[in-house]
């Protein structure tokens, strides 16, 4: 903490030996750089991203994980310059589909989003902590974050995917269902759904859309970001149940989660005039702005355990999510 290398938990030194163990079979390929995190612009090596996994009490078999999720960050359209100095409450949300997640146990289940299992944890603060010593983005400093939220500590959840009744989130976008994969999102934390009582997937809609579609979020005025919708596999069953897929899911909650012209305040349509004004210049009151471009922006995925609940998770609004395949 004194070298301002930690994130306020308790840290294991990142001895050689520890690093060493991390590394592996790829201590022959330390010196290689898999990427170049902003705002700093310095290049993570393999032993670098290592060495800050070390720090968490990460394993060799978690590392190919981390350095998939620190690559797909590096993309242009992920825009990790923006998230890492922003004073939006956003965090790097990584979410493991294929073989790899039910091997390291990277829990998908109940409590999912929570604390308990040793893969979620590491993986996440690891992603965090490079961020931070590599890139740069130490809290106060680079990193504005007005409040932030806790899962810029850690965030890092799997699909359950037998839980799903349709494709898995990877699969959807173009990988095959035997490969492994990460998807990283700029995320606010996840938004409760309470819905105890619909038993259709237009009655569920009710309560998805009328919590996403809200005049503070990011995602209403800038338009280009990715909104996540995380289902419980009790709410996912019941919108399939309904002979909903996936896409109708989509384009249902896209068309109706919406805000109307006339709730928000003066002051604040002329900033989101200046954004987008093709939305929002000289818009009437009775016009509704929809929460991203198309439906096919909406990022959906089935996780969770027993009960009626799923999240509405917003995004930081100029950013793109990135899926990767794992380079085992």
């Amino acid at each position: 903490m004194a070298e301002e290398w930690g994130d306020g938990l308790p840290a294991l030194p990142s001895t050689p030996a520890r690093v060493d163990r991390i590394l592996g079979a790829c201590a022959s390929r330390r010196h290689e750089v898999v990427a170049t995190l902003a705002p700093r612009m310095a290049e993570a090596t393999i032993e670098a991203i290592a060495t800050n996994a070390a720090l968490t009490g990460a394993g060799p078999e978690h590392l190919p994980v981390i350095v998939a999720a620190l690559r797909a960050m590096t993309k242009p359209e992920f825009n990790l310059q923006g998230i890492q100095t922003t004073t939006h409450p956003c965090g790097p949300l990584v979410i493991v589909n294929g073989p790899m997640a039910k091997r390291l146990g990277v829990a998908s289940g109940a409590n999912a989003l929570g604390g308990g299992s040793r893969a979620n944890a590491v993986i996440g603060r690891s992603v965090r902590l490079a961020l931070m010593n590599v890139g740069g983005a130490r809290p106060g400093t680079v990193d504005r974050a007005t409040l932030g939220h806790p899962g810029k500590y850690a965030y890092c959840v799997a699909e359950n995917e037998e839980a799903s009744p349709w494709e898995p989130l990877h699969v959807e976008r173009g990988f095959q269902a035997d490969e492994s994969c990460v998807t990283v999102a700029a995320a606010e934390g996840p938004h409760n759904v309470n819905d105890h009582g619909s038993t259709t997937a237009d009655g569920f809609l009710c309560a998805l859309a009328g919590t996403a579609a809200t005049t503070g979020c990011n995602n209403i005025y800038y338009r280009g970001g990715q909104p996540l919708v995380g289902l419980g596999p009790e709410h996912a069953r019941t919108v399939a149940d309904s002979g909903w897929s996936k896409r109708d899911l989509k384009r249902a909650f896209w068309e109706r989660a919406r805000v109307a012209i006339r709730r928000f305040n003066p002051e604040n349509l002329v900033r989101f005039a200046a954004i987008d004004p093709d939305r929002f210049l000289d818009a009437p009151p009775d016009r509704e702005v929809e929460l991203c471009g198309t439906p096919d922006d909406l990022i959906v995925f089935v996780a969770g355990g027993p009960g009626k609940h799923s999240v509405i998770i917003p995004t930081f609004g100029a950013t793109r999510s990135v899926t990767m395949r794992i380079d085992t």
